[in-house]
């Protein structure tokens, strides 16, 4: 792919990315609230209640353009609107950047939507629902039937290999984790295949200690404070769909269908 090409690829796709993740962030605090995302309910001022016009919804735009504020009333629109949609698109050009054009790149586009949805729900309400993980896993054996009987049978052992980590620990730990989180690596692990969902779960749990070792130095949590679970899966799964065919290669393995 001539390299002009390619840019422009990798800047449509993080400019898609943008957009989706402005678009999951309305789904996850709609679900939230209890409130339908769906529909002709429009997108209003949290302050005034003003319906936001056109302009003021642009993705990433909008937010710098009005310095983080109501047009109409002034009040503060929250940075994690503008840090969501930094996040997709990292994640679209990402993926873009890696696979190209690609069914591949379709595929963890996908995915990588699912994760981002059930990190948000479990940000915003410490909470991951059971039907948008299981969600993630149906979509991912869905697409996995493209890849025939091995790539599906992938996604189950790597459904029960997600489920059955964390069961344990939901056991051992007698409720430490919720089951929202057992249902969300199994869906990922659906959607990964099993190496990669291995691979995800080691880099989530890695990010997810560091994460709560530092809160902790720094006085921001208690011991004892609940710190969730799903945000760090969700990083986990995407870096292990970026980094799973280097990973698997280093140890003379193969990533699995779609993935290398």
């Amino acid at each position: 792919m001539a390299p002009v090409f390619s840019f422009i690829f990798v800047l449509f796709s993080a400019l898609l990315g943008a957009s989706m993740g402005s678009f999951l962030n309305v789904v996850a605090s709609r679900t939230v609230e209890g409130r339908p995302w769906w529909g002709g309910e429009r997108s209003r001022c949290d302050s005034c209640g003003k319906v936001l016009s056109a302009v003021e919804l642009v993705p990433l735009l909008s937010w710098l353009a009005f310095s983080g504020r109501c047009r109409s009333c002034g009040a503060k629109v929250p940075a994690r609107y503008l840090l969501v949609e930094v996040f997709g698109a990292a994640m679209g050009g990402l993926i873009a950047w890696k696979w190209g054009p690609s069914a591949t790149a379709a595929f963890a586009a996908v995915v990588a939507a699912g994760l981002f949805l059930n990190a948000l729900t479990d940000l915003y309400s410490g909470y991951v629902y059971d039907l948008l993980a299981w969600g993630l896993g149906a979509a991912g054996l869905a697409l996995r039937i493209f890849g025939g009987w091995g790539a599906l049978a992938e996604g189950l052992l790597g459904a029960c290999l997600g489920f059955a980590v964390i069961a344990v620990i939901i056991i051992v730990s007698r409720g430490g984790m919720g089951w929202g989180d057992a249902s969300l690596a199994a869906g990922m692990g659906a959607a990964l295949g099993w190496r990669l969902a291995a691979w995800g779960l080691y880099t989530g749990f890695m990010m997810g200690g560091l994460t709560a070792l530092a809160l902790l130095l720094f006085r921001r949590v208690k011991r004892k404070d609940p710190i969730p679970l799903g945000p760090f899966l969700a990083a986990g799964g995407v870096l292990s769909m970026l980094t799973g065919s280097w990973f698997f290669s280093y140890l003379g393995m193969a990533p699995g269908w779609p993935w290398g």
